[in-house]
């Protein structure tokens, strides 16, 4: 009789675990390189989203080594696949352009999106000692573009474009050591790219106090990103408005996730974005404006939520 007891309670005790396993819907976030602010957006999300379902979603967030790899995993990722790119690489990607020449694959055109993160935002800081306000100011300065990311990148496209090239000094200096190189005078300014507020910004305009330069109309034209708008207050200091520009980053999956979870997963993100914002203030620069920045279309599940809400969506987000 012990034996079929034992049998009998461990035979419940599987069973239960069986339907809890079945209740819980998991999914993959790939996100970046754990060192980044947008890694951390993963881990954060990963909590809201427990939290907002009660444990029905578990999300677990994976290392990348960037946002090419994130797409290029689409085409062998199952339904529980999410990652997190700009839209532009979406479109190369089912184009077979770019770094996606020669690599194109059906399993790309079945990429759709879920919600908006915070943008890729350009900041050129320059110190308050070195007076500088625009572009022009910044001919003969000591600048810091650091090595490698989207930011330096950026930047160095943009002193190109607006005739700077050449005329300013770039320090041979890592961008982590920005605030310190600013604040010992080593460097006049430096370029960093990231959601808004940045923290390497805010330690630099609490500490040093620092003007970070807007740029006009045409000025955002000519660099082919979207205009993203920093509102006044947002750092030490900062009492207008700052015009710069941003590259979106979207969170996308593929059409092999069911709508319900697309559903589930959308509906809670935005309904835990306000909690988000309150210890990361990071998520408070996402809102519904963003949606115009998903150039592709969204996920059917995702698109339920947003016609729930009242949010407009385009014939080609649809």
């Amino acid at each position: 009789m012990k034996s079929n007891l034992l049998k009998l309670a461990l035979g419940l005790s599987l069973s239960f675990a069986a339907a809890e396993a079945q209740a819980e819907t998991r999914i993959t976030y790939k996100s970046a390189k754990s060192s980044s602010s947008y890694y951390q957006m993963g881990v954060q999300i990963a909590e809201a989203i427990k939290a907002g379902s009660d444990g029905d979603m578990i999300v677990t967030v994976e290392e990348s080594q960037g946002s090419v790899q994130n797409v290029m995993e689409a085409r062998a990722r199952g339904a529980d696949y999410v990652f997190t790119t700009p839209p532009v690489l979406v479109k190369l990607a089912q184009g077979g352009k770019a770094m996606f020449e020669g690599k194109g694959d059906p399993k790309f055109d079945e990429i759709r999106a879920l919600f908006p993160i915070p943008s890729l935002t350009m900041h050129f800081v320059m110190s308050e000692k070195s007076g500088v306000t625009d572009f022009a100011g910044m001919e003969g300065k000591t600048i810091l573009l650091g090595k490698g990311s989207f930011g330096a990148r950026e930047g160095e496209k943009y002193l190109k474009l607006f005739g700077l090239e050449g005329k300013v000094d770039l320090a041979e200096v890592e961008l982590s050591n920005a605030v310190a190189a600013l604040k010992n005078g080593q460097i006049d300014g430096f370029v960093t790219a990231g959601s808004w507020p940045a923290p390497n910004v805010i330690e630099a305009a609490a500490s040093t106090g620092v003007t970070v330069i807007s740029l006009d109309d045409d000025q955002i034209a000519q660099s082919k990103r979207t205009k993203l708008v920093i509102p006044a207050g947002t750092y030490t200091g900062q009492s207008e408005d700052i015009t710069t520009t941003s590259l979106p980053v979207v969170a996308y999956t593929t059409t092999a996730m069911d709508d319900d979870t697309a559903y589930a997963l959308t509906k809670t993100y935005w309904e835990q974005k306000a909690k988000m914002g309150e210890s990361a203030p990071w998520w408070n620069g996402v809102d519904q404006d963003l949606m115009a920045n998903i150039t592709g279309k969204i996920h059917p599940g995702a698109i339920r939520y947003y016609e729930e809400a009242g949010i407009d969506l385009t014939d080609t987000q649809k």
